[in-house]
């Protein structure tokens, strides 16, 4: 009788103990779902007031888009619109897609390549986005000369102080789209970590 309660107790203690474990890796596993959703906590919140800011410019640009008399003129403010626009909606829609990944229910290796895909997409928009950003501005330059100030530059006589203006102007995009970039690498990679972790 002795026997039969020690093995009915060794049971018990072997389901209680598979079940604590299933417990114990199902809240380690929600508990790196969120430590790694809170990596790109920073990304989004400063992505999402650039989008604000790019967002409010369109809306004054379209506001005063009479002012652009010229055809070059109204082909930069076009050009701006766009740009105010679709980039920071893709950046958004990237860096949410990439917060998203379900690291729960997914494999390992899906999850590990699903990352790398959208990482990398990612990476690849912000490397477009500093290479338009560099056009840009000097497109939206004239753009907003012209609406602010009334002044078509291209119709103005450049001074020295114009072009140490834009020299300032290129060596500060310069060094904010390199902190910027280099910010983007460190988040993804140490995201990168937390599921190479899991395995």
């Amino acid at each position: 009788m002795e026997l039969e309660e020690l093995q009915s107790a060794w049971a018990q203690m072997s389901t209680e103990l598979e079940q604590q474990k299933k417990l114990t890796n199902d809240i380690i596993m929600k508990m790196t779902q969120e430590k790694y959703r809170n990596k790109f906590n920073t990304l989004t919140n400063y992505e999402s007031i650039g989008a604000i800011f790019c967002y409010a410019v369109a809306i004054m640009l379209l506001w005063n888009f009479e002012k652009l008399d010229t055809w070059y003129l109204q082909t930069c403010g076009i050009v701006s619109l766009m740009f105010l626009t679709i980039l920071p909606t893709l950046v958004l829609r990237w860096l949410f897609k990439i917060r998203r990944l379900d690291i729960i229910k997914g494999s390992f290796r899906d999850n590990l390549l699903n990352y790398t895909k959208a990482k990398n997409n990612l990476l690849r928009l912000q490397q477009l986005a500093i290479g338009i950003g560099f056009v840009m501005m000097f497109l939206i330059v004239p753009v907003s000369s012209k609406i602010l100030s009334e002044k078509d530059i291209f119709q103005a006589d450049f001074k020295m102080s114009n072009w140490i203006g834009i020299i300032l102007a290129l060596l500060f995009m310069i060094i904010f789209c390199n902190w910027g970039y280099r910010g983007y690498k460190k988040v993804t990679g140490s995201a990168e970590s937390i599921l190479k972790d899991l395995q």
